[in-house]
């Protein structure tokens, strides 16, 4: 009993305790609702007098609420043993240790559903561009192919809108993406919200508190779904390259907003979560609902909307577009020379054109309309950018006033060696992040370049300048790399 009253106490003295109790008791609210909704609709079908389109609604709803009850029932009790796993090692050495592993699995799990969605994405747009349109079509059809992979011969063919009997067995495509953003906004609280005044907050940027960072992040998921949705509900849809640059703008000034609010690396990952949160909501609100009504039209013999169909496909076709940009952002947390520069906003938003470029040349290649000035412009200005933001030159001066070892190491010993030390004193990282240590002469040498990239080009370290470093410490770093990272 002595050593589970210490556990029962940490339980109780959480800081996460009232947070956990809340989305437990929602999660479990949820999924009493839900589970006595499917209960009653399945006593709605075994009724014999329902028509056709009254079925088909009661068994769709059906499948929607048992489905929501099993999510709900997965993320109590994901939030259940996470709570207990860190109240079992909150402010002991294993916390570090359990946090890396649980980013990554759910990491993990977001890529993994990511590729699934992408690789759909990519390939039902390859089949729409590469469909017979002329040869022996039957009237009902839009278009077919022949392919070959791996061990052997497919014929796909799509119907101009849906075959006169609807296939028992119909695959839909949803889970990927639901999965998909899930994970990922599971990814951001894990990694972001859970300690937002390191990740989010950087005051050189703005001095903002924890909650304001946390509902800037949740807020800019939610506003740029309704100005996309908007735009698409809007006349401005009607043409296409109007659509593109009224988005392209909207896009600019969310990218100036979030990176003049938050720290570089989370207005980056932010950014792709709008974009993602703008491509699940295309799944859920417009193409999976589409879908619902033309099986339901076939099924009960009602007139086709062919409106529908192109509709869906409208945001399918802008959700593949979105796919490059939203797969740059969620690597670029590796590279701080982009997310770290003084113009990160601008150097987001050329690499959300340029890679939205490159699909555009690959969709027309495609259809076989080769235009390889799409291609060679969205690369020449990825290299004109690179070279825009590199390092080509130092100061003059900086790189002639002499700076000793001494001066360089008084400043990591001030402001770097917290993380960076065998012992970290830091209250997050109980070892040495990536294994990089300061505490030789020889350590800090060999790191010299990081040093040069992270802490004085990109001022991305420390993390969310957690140390308070000053940009004249700053200089003295460059100086003295600069002069050739020499130990007195």
């Amino acid at each position: 009993m002595s050593a589970e009253v210490p556990f029962l106490a940490k339980l109780l003295q959480s800081p996460m305790l009232w947070p956990a109790v809340v989305l437990l008791a929602l999660l479990l609210g949820l999924f009493s609702w839900f589970r006595r909704l499917a209960l009653s609709l399945g006593s709605e079908l075994k009724r014999e007098d329902l028509s056709a389109g009254v079925r088909f609604d009661l068994e769709q709803a059906r499948s929607t609420a048992i489905a929501t009850r099993q999510a709900c029932k997965f993320f109590f009790l994901t939030v259940v043993f996470g709570f207990l796993a860190y109240a079992a090692v909150e402010g002991t050495p294993m916390y570090g240790y359990v946090m890396e592993w649980l980013n990554l699995s759910v990491r993990w799990t977001h890529v993994i559903a990511g590729i699934m969605w992408i690789g759909a994405s990519f390939y039902f747009i390859f089949l729409e561009n590469n469909l017979n349109r002329t040869h022996g079509l039957r009237d009902e059809l839009a278009g077919n192919l022949w392919a070959i992979h791996g061990g052997g011969f497919y014929y796909v063919e799509k119907y101009k809108v849906a075959p006169k009997v609807i296939p028992a067995n119909l695959h839909w495509f949803k889970y990927e993406a639901y999965f998909t953003w899930l994970s990922g906004f599971a990814l951001l609280f894990l990694v972001y919200y859970a300690d937002a005044k390191a990740f989010m907050i950087d005051p050189t940027v703005a001095d903002i508190s924890v909650p304001a960072a946390i509902a800037i992040g949740v807020g800019s998921l939610v506003l740029g779904y309704v100005i996309y949705d908007v735009m698409c509900r809007s006349k401005l849809i009607l043409n296409q390259g109007r659509f593109a640059l009224v988005g392209m703008v909207i896009m600019a000034v969310i990218c100036y907003a979030l990176t003049h609010l938050l720290s570089g690396r989370a207005a980056f990952i932010h950014v792709g979560a709008v974009i993602g949160t703008i491509m699940v909501g295309n799944v859920f609100f417009t193409i999976i609902p589409s879908q619902k009504a033309l099986v339901r039209a076939a099924k009960t013999g009602q007139p086709l909307d062919a409106s529908l169909g192109k509709k869906a496909g409208q945001r399918s076709l802008h959700n593949n577009y979105f796919t490059l940009p939203v797969v740059f952002i969620m690597i670029s947390n590796h590279f701080p020379s982009t997310f770290g520069h003084s113009g990160n906003w601008i150097i987001l938003m050329v690499m959300i054109v340029a890679s939205a470029g490159i699909k555009h040349y690959w969709n027309l290649l495609d259809r076989g309309e080769n235009k390889p000035m799409w291609l060679a412009g969205s690369v020449i200005s990825l290299v004109v950018m690179s070279f825009v933001i590199s390092p080509s030159f130092e100061d003059t001066m900086d790189s002639t006033i002499p700076t000793s070892f001494a001066e360089a190491n008084a400043v990591i010993q001030a402001r770097c060696v917290q993380c960076h030390s065998a012992n970290p004193t830091d209250d997050q990282w109980t070892t040495a992040p990536n294994g990089v240590m300061y505490d030789t002469p020889e350590q800090i040498v060999a790191m010299a370049d990081k040093i040069m990239t992270r802490a004085v080009r990109t001022r991305t370290m420390p993390q969310g300048n957690k140390t308070g470093m000053t940009d004249e410490e700053r200089t003295v770093l460059k100086r003295w790399i600069l002069q050739g990272a020499k130990v007195d």
